[in-house]
């Protein structure tokens, strides 16, 4: 009877238990969703770049970037910002 204690003590708790299995588990898909949320902005980055290097590079890109890092503006211009980080795809 003590054995079968033993056993089903350790299935319940410990390092390789059914516990730490379902939050291993969590921990799991946490991870991958972690992982195509940064795919997703990393796609995003790349279609950035590729407009802005290569051959042929997007003129409005281009200007859009100068001007942010540049803080530069026309005295007839007017300024929308979006707080949308990365609004251009």
């Amino acid at each position: 009877m003590s054995l079968i204690g033993y056993f089903a003590y350790h299935l319940l708790e410990g390092d390789r238990s059914l516990s730490a299995w379902a939050r291993l588990n969590g921990a799991t898909r946490e991870a991958k969703a972690q992982l195509q949320t940064l795919e997703a902005e990393r796609q995003v980055l790349e279609r950035r770049v590729a407009g802005l290097s290569g051959e042929h590079i997007d003129g409005d890109l281009l200007d859009e970037e100068a001007r942010r890092t540049l803080n530069l503006i026309g005295p007839n211009e007017i300024i929308i910002y979006d707080p949308r980080p990365h609004s251009r795809q």
